[in-house]
Parts: structure tokens; C-alpha cells; sequence
């Protein structure tokens, strides 16, 4: 029998997304578009179910598969975000996404009995620079490439002393690409407004040997002014979906014994392994309004209900809620 010398339930933060079309779009050149989101992602698993989340514990490179009578355990993600889209020229953008998150969980952090846990501070920073390849008077299409920066913190601990799974971390702790391709068109002028995202996260292995699974986010949606006289108000309607592949991560292989507290070494090759329960497969849809504030600024308010769910056995994301505000600057040219 082998012990290791800490092991952490794999028990993923995940956040609610959203097509907001000023992030997306490319302002006119001289123009800075800034959005401030704030963002509220509960997940849990149903009651007793728990348990077979198995155990990845980064820093000593070891996977333990679980087998517990556990009881319910919860992570909530809430993120506020300052991203920044400025206009280069009419065709050229680049933005520049901030995020600050708080991460609070309740998960098998090293024993069979959920413990605590709580951490905030900056996430990873995100670059994209993006091209218009179809400016019009109704329509839009944005290619979009992205890169994530390991600006967030990746070797916080737990108040055991131990560092806290790769899942809960505020960032991959390695740099990621993102391609993304942005569409828009106004099927009746100042009325209806169609939109569509698609995007793909790559993030390459960090040092500890740990890769988050590439992911795919598919969305699609209508903006509808109500009535004409209305410009102000406007209501929101989209579908979003997402596939997660498997994380997988450099470490020999264990199985916990929930009657000793200890582990059995079941095959001590250190070798890239895909972590069980990670990976999951999301649909929802995603209603929401967006105001015209006296035209100083724009606010919105969207709420993610899950259509469709498949976590693999790990946590679910459950209703999510987002708000945000839009302010445009004129920085060069102009009046």
C-alpha cells in the first residue's frame, strides 16, 4: 500500500457565456468600447453523488480514483471582468479582457469530507486581436484570435497546506489560443438583429503536468426591439452550447481505500493520464435585456437556465446570472 501525501477532488469552476455583441464586434477606428461584466456560476452535484469524483493532486503528480459515500460537494464562480475593444482602424480591433475572480467551494480537499475553500485575485489575461471581414450597413463577420496569458495565480494552497487541484486554481498556468469567429445581420433594420459565435479553446500543459481539455462554444441568438418608439429597450434571446474534453494531467495511478484513509498504488508509471469526470457536454438558454441608459452608457442583464447537461459525474453547472455595462470613448478622431 502507498500513501500519497495529499490528494485533491477534481471538482471543476466553470463560468455562465454569453454572446454580448460589444465584446465581439470591432468599433470603428479611434474608438474604445468598454464593458465591465460581472458574472455568478453556482455548480453542484446532486446529494451523495459526490463521491466518485477522483482525487488530482498536481504538485506530486498523482491521480486517485474514488469510490466515497459523499456527501454533497458545491463550487461558485463569481467574476468581474473589465474588457477593453478598441478600434485600430475600421476593420482592425484588439481587445483586452481582465478578469478578477472569486472562487468559493466546498470539495474534498484531502480527506473524504468536504472541507471549505475560498480564493480571489486576478485571472488569466486575454489578447485577441480581430479583423472585419464583411463591414456593412447590416452585416458583420469577425475573425477573432486569442491568447491566453498565465497571469492568474496556479499554486494557491488549501488551509491544510496543500495545493488545491488544478481546477479550482484562478488560472491554467500555461498560455492558451483561441480562434473565434463572429457573425451579425439585421433582418429588419433597428428591429431584429441576428447574431452567431463559434470559438475553441486550446491551453497547452503546464509545468506541473496538468492540461485543461480544449474546449467548443457554439452560440446563436436574436436581438428584438419590442416597438419602435423603444430604441432603449431591447430584448435578448440565445442559445448557448459547449463541449469540455477530458483534463489530463502527468501522474502515477491510485486507488483510495475509504477504510483506511490511505491509498493503493495501482500503477506507479508517471505518465498523461485523462482525469475521470472532467469533460462535459452544455446547452442553455439564455434570455435576457439590455437598456439604453439616457445614451451615456448601455446596461444588460442575462440569465443562463440549462437545457441540457452531461458533467461526466463531476459538478453541474447549475442557473447562472450575468450583468454587465457598456461605455463607448472616442479616443483619436472625431468630435
Amino acid at each position: 500500500m502507498a500513501w500519497p501525501s495529499s490528494v485533491s477532488a477534481s471538482c471543476g469552476a466553470v463560468s455562465c457565456f454569453v454572446v454580448i455583441g460589444s465584446q465581439q464586434q470591432v468599433p470603428m477606428a479611434g474608438l474604445l468600447t468598454v464593458n465591465a461584466i460581472y458574472n455568478y456560476t453556482p455548480s453542484w452535484t446532486p446529494a451523495g453523488q459526490g463521491g466518485g469524483i477522483p482525487f488530482a493532486d498536481q504538485e506530486n503528480r498523482q491521480l486517485t480514483l474514488a469510490n466515497l459515500n459523499s456527501s454533497q460537494i458545491w463550487t461558485h464562480v463569481q467574476t468581474v471582468t473589465l474588457d477593453m475593444n478598441y478600434g485600430l482602424t475600421d476593420r482592425f480591433g484588439l481587445q483586452v479582457t481582465l478578469p478578477y475572480k472569486r472562487v468559493n467551494s466546498e470539495a474534498n480537499l484531502g480527506v473524504a469530507t468536504p472541507v471549505p475553500y475560498t480564493d480571489q485575485g486576478m485571472g488569466d489575461m486575454r489578447v485577441t486581436m480581430k479583423y472585419n471581414l464583411l463591414p456593412t450597413l447590416r452585416s458583420m463577420v469577425v475573425l477573432g484570435v486569442g491568447v491566453d496569458f498565465p497571469t492568474g495565480t496556479y499554486q494557491a494552497r488549501a488551509s491544510t497546506g496543500q495545493m488545491v487541484e488544478s481546477t479550482l486554481q484562478l488560472g491554467r498556468g500555461n498560455f492558451g489560443l483561441l480562434p473565434s469567429l463572429y457573425q451579425t445581420y439585421e433582418i429588419i433594420p433597428h428591429r431584429i438583429n441576428q447574431f452567431a459565435l463559434v470559438s475553441y479553446r486550446h491551453t497547452f500543459k503546464n509545468n506541473d503536468g496538468y492540461q485543461f481539455g480544449d474546449e467548443v462554444n457554439l452560440s446563436g441568438g436574436l436581438n428584438i426591439i419590442p416597438l419602435e418608439q423603444s430604441q432603449w429597450f431591447v430584448l435578448t434571446q440565445q442559445l448557448n452550447y459547449r463541449w469540455m474534453q477530458n483534463d489530463a494531467m502527468d501522474a502515477s495511478l491510485y486507488q483510495f481505500n475509504p477504510a483506511t484513509g490511505g491509498s493503493i498504488l495501482l500503477d506507479p508509471t508517471v505518465k498523461f493520464r485523462a482525469v475521470p469526470t472532467t469533460g462535459s457536454t452544455y446547452l442553455a438558454y439564455s434570455p435576457g435585456i439590455m437598456l439604453n441608459l439616457w445614451n451615456f452608457a448601455s446596461a444588460y442583464a442575462v440569465v443562463q437556465i440549462p437545457v441540457y447537461r452531461d458533467f461526466n459525474g463531476n459538478l453541474e453547472q447549475q442557473v447562472s446570472y450575468l450583468f454587465g455595462m457598456t461605455k463607448v470613448f472616442q479616443l483619436l478622431g472625431g468630435s
